[in-house]
């Protein structure tokens, strides 16, 4: 990868506020239209971090160069980057159209009736065009902040938690809008503490825990790279399915009963590949298998164990 496939690159990042160390010495390369997931606990440095990016905070430390430019010390955000962290700044008083009137406005972006309501389609919020911006729910907030990110046209989007408060309808709008940007060669760079959101939106993932990258690479990289997982399986002879884990390298039956499993299930304990080999063995040895799946999802499992968070899942 060159450096002009480049959106982002940090490296050594540092950021303290008093004695309160956000970022130690991280590292960040994000690569040109692609979707790359930001996740951590709560005080892990997402949001320190995505304030860098936008221009509102500067690095005690290290080096950050956005869209092909370094930054310094300077407050702005580069040309380009849009976004929000810790909600949209939105007027209450105003209809949706008007706010994003005002913010065009006010940025010098195209404020052209026309744009406006493009920007509102792209997010699904035509039919509340001019409705008051005070009665918008949490959700409805969050996709009326994303339109007015796009009015500017941005090559970097960053995003604080943008599917909160969004119900299945809201969310796709979302999601389509996204990957819509990502496709027209817009790098999104995205906080969730949700992992279902990650895996459907994300082609790269950063997870951060006291302010350092844990992980960050391809959503396939971390789900391969995870623990054991948990599976439960559902088969037509669950003792005979029983026999077949303890004769399977890397199978561990663990339980079959729980608040989490339905009467006559199997668990077992395996990697990705072990699961695979168990799989085969048993409709080898002529047990129906009627489902399989992880108790825990494990892009969740991953983020729990880089995390120190890891916890009993039976």
């Amino acid at each position: 990868m060159t450096d002009g496939q480049l959106a982002v690159r940090a490296c050594g990042l540092t950021k303290h506020f008093g004695d309160v160390v956000a970022l130690d010495g991280v590292g960040l390369d994000l690569a040109a239209g692609r979707i790359h997931g930001l996740a951590g606990p709560n005080g892990a440095g997402k949001t320190t971090l995505l304030g860098l990016l936008l221009g509102l905070a500067v690095a005690d430390g290290g080096e950050l160069e956005v869209l092909g430019r370094p930054v310094g010390r300077a407050l702005p955000a580069p040309h380009g980057v849009a976004g929000f962290v810790d909600g949209p700044g939105l007027y209450p008083s105003l209809t949706a159209r008007r706010n994003l009137a005002a913010l065009a406005a006010l940025t010098g972006q195209d404020a052209r009736s026309g744009r406006i309501d493009e920007a509102l389609a792209e997010v699904g919020l035509t039919d509340v065009a001019d409705d008051r911006v005070r009665g918008f729910s949490l959700g409805m907030r969050q996709r009326l902040g994303l339109a007015a990110a796009l009015l500017t046209n941005p090559r970097l989007l960053v995003l604080d938690e943008p599917s909160n408060g969004l119900d299945p309808a809201g969310k796709q709008h979302v999601h389509r809008a996204l990957r819509r940007l990502a496709d027209d060669g817009v790098t999104v760079v995205l906080s969730s503490h949700r992992m279902d959101d990650l895996e459907a939106l994300c082609d790269e993932v950063t997870i951060l825990a006291t302010g350092r990258v844990r992980f960050s690479g391809p959503l396939e990289k971390l789900a391969a790279g995870g623990p054991a997982l948990d599976h439960r399986l559902l088969t037509s002879d669950p003792e005979a399915a029983r026999a077949v884990a303890a004769e399977t390298p890397g199978v561990r039956a663990v339980t079959d009963t729980g608040p989490r499993h339905a009467a006559g299930t199997l668990v077992v304990r395996a990697a990705a590949p072990a699961v695979e080999r168990f799989v085969n063995a048993l409709v080898h040895a002529g047990v129906g298998v009627r489902e399989v799946a992880p108790v825990v999802p494990p892009l969740e499992a991953a983020f729990l164990a880089l995390t120190g968070q890891q916890e009993d899942t039976r």
